[in-house]
């Protein structure tokens, strides 16, 4: 950038001069206002997920949601608005296998189980029981999803991990990935999922954009309890992750801030 002259820079300071006696000054554009987006909503998905669109998606986008499930985000989304790609694993698409070319969608969504207890190998051992009915019932067919490999939490890691990178794969650079988790208790360890998603997903080239909190309108029941060691989780997130191949990891901005 050229460098200002002095006679630029004394005519500069005589306007700012003139504006500091008058009582004037530059107004800066845009316009007060409440209605924002805001990062914190006590309702359900369907209430949320438009908030987020509207923020970080643009109308018109290729939208792949690849646990559309009974479609419970759309709801309030106008028809048309996006060109929306809605698969799962009851359509036979699984979200870590997507049938889509290298870097041609715009926005995928990942709503995965995100409890231990639907990875379990034995039905009867499975989650989707009391509170967690409804959410088992929007997800696919309502069965308990399909995996081979790791147990309990790290079979909910590994589900979110593989679909993150193959998430990676078919969005294009600066393209937006939505992800919906639960941090969760298992043998009675707490495992805060957002953490470790953000974690890996920024090894694989994302941006940890945006979170938003999900916080239920009504209180959870326990079937049956002894003793309470961890609070009750009644707040889920939504990830908002960005496609940036150039960006740094927070392991190599920590490095370069000298921490």
């Amino acid at each position: 950038m050229a460098r200002k002259t002095a006679r630029q820079l004394g005519l500069n300071l005589k306007t700012d001069e003139r504006r500091a006696r008058s009582g004037k000054r530059k107004s800066p554009d845009g316009v007060a206002t409440s209605d924002l987006v805001v990062s914190a909503y006590v309702g359900d998905n369907s209430t949320v997920f438009p908030e987020i669109l509207s923020l970080h998606v643009p109308p018109g986008s290729i939208v792949a949601d690849v646990t559309y499930g009974k479609g419970v985000f759309w709801r309030r989304i106008p028809k048309g608005e996006y060109e929306l790609r809605p698969t799962d694993i009851a359509t036979g698409v699984d979200c870590r296998d997507l049938p889509y070319e290298d870097e041609s969608i715009d926005c995928v969504v990942l709503d995965p189980p995100y409890m231990e207890g639907f990875y379990r190998k034995r039905e009867a051992q499975a989650a989707g029981g009391g509170t967690h009915t409804a959410f088992r019932s929007y997800y696919s067919n309502g069965k308990r999803a399909k995996t081979s490999g790791p147990k309990y939490h790290a079979a909910v890691l590994d589900l979110y991990f593989k679909a993150g990178r193959e998430a990676h794969r078919v969005l294009r650079e600066s393209g937006t990935l939505i992800v919906k988790c639960q941090d969760e208790v298992s043998a009675n360890m707490q495992h805060l999922t957002h953490v470790q998603i953000v974690n890996e997903y920024e090894s694989v080239g994302f941006y940890a954009k945006d979170l938003f909190v999900v916080v239920r309108a009504n209180r959870p029941v326990a079937s049956r309890i002894v003793k309470q060691e961890h609070a009750r989780k009644n707040h889920s997130y939504f990830l908002v992750f960005v496609k940036d191949g150039k960006r740094k990891t927070a392991q190599q901005r920590y490095k370069t801030w000298g921490l």
